[in-house]
Parts: structure tokens; sequence; C-alpha cells
């Protein structure tokens, strides 16, 4: 029986990162940077069309990136919102994000069920997302039970939610997935596009 296990980013994303000059001052150049990361991602072959990252806004640094690496790791709980997330505890070395500031959550896509539900525990206090639940699903993605409102029980937790933002190349980041024949990772069985 195996007593830990681990993820680790793709070997492309440092050289990638320090390639990049973005000026992360708004909630689009924020997405952008999110959406690219996505797509280099399926460049790479080492997961699927979803990223994410963590930030301060107020100061546009960035704490922590995540790429969707279920396939690559084997691991279901691999979604990228849950690998940035991760890193950005590790990176304060604490569970409760809110006590290291107004962090904002940026992900490609509006958060599946599982990735919903780690949203509010995180501690983040902000979100925005591009693509949504049914531009994923369209792709062939299981993503899940969550309330219709969603949105709106994050709000009432004090968690501020942008939905559609660069809905559009978010999207096309599944089209991307496809033309690369990546694999749609649901349970039950693998279908390929």
């Amino acid at each position: 029986m195996h007593k830990t296990f681990s993820i680790e980013l793709p070997a492309w994303l440092p050289v990638w990162l320090e390639q990049r000059g973005d000026d992360l001052a708004t909630d689009e150049a924020r997405m952008s940077f999110v959406i690219e990361l996505a797509r280099q991602n399926v460049r790479a072959g080492t997961g699927g069309p979803f990223a994410a990252a963590v930030f301060e806004p107020e100061n546009h640094r960035l704490i922590a990136m995540g790429v969707n690496l279920v396939t690559a790791s084997g691991l279901s709980l691999a979604h990228a919102e849950m690998v940035a997330l991760s890193l950005a505890q590790q990176h304060f070395g604490d569970w409760d994000l809110a006590r290291h500031g107004e962090l904002m959550l940026v992900t490609s896509c509006e958060p599946c069920a599982m990735c919903f539900g780690a949203v509010p525990w995180s501690g983040v206090r902000s979100m925005v997302c591009g693509a949504r639940k049914e531009d994923a699903e369209a792709a062939g993605f299981d993503e899940g039970h969550k309330p219709d409102d969603w949105a709106s029980s994050l709000r009432e937790r004090g968690i501020e939610v942008s939905e559609g933002v660069l809905r559009e190349e978010a999207t096309e980041v599944f089209d991307f997935y496809r033309a690369q024949g990546g694999v749609i990772y649901n349970p039950g069985g693998d279908a390929e596009f």
C-alpha cells in the first residue's frame, strides 16, 4: 500500500514562465495568461485543456499555477484548480489562504463539482472563470453536479465571482485539445474525441 503521492508540474513550465512578460494588472490579462497556460499544457502533451492560477490582485503577483494533470499523474483529483490551490497553500505553508490577503483564483473554465467544493475551503476571496460548464461538457468532459446557482452560493460566502471572462478564447482550447487527439477522462472509461 502506498502511503504518499505527489503531483509535479511539467518540466516545461518554469521555462515557459520565464519567457513571459505578462502585465497581470486586469482580470482579462490574468485570464489570457491562464488560457495560454492551458494551451501550452495541451501543446506539450502533459494533460488536459484546463489551467488555473492564484494571484494577489492588488500587486498583480502570481502566487501559484496549476495545469490539468489527470492523465499525466493518473490521479482524478489533479485538476488545474486543485493543483493551483494546493501549491498556493504550500507556498504559504497554510491551508487557509484567507490569512494571506485577498487572493484570487483564475481558472480557464468554471469549476467542476470537485473544484467548486474546494474553492470556499481554500480561503480565496475571489474567482474569475473563462469557459462555462456547458462548454466543457460539449467537449465531452463530465463536470459533475453542482447547484445551478453555484456562483451565488460562493458570493454568499464572501467570494466574489466573475464568469465568462474571455469565454470564447478559453473554449477554443477545447478545440485545440480535440485537434491534438486529447483523451476525455471521465469516470467509467476513456473516450477520445
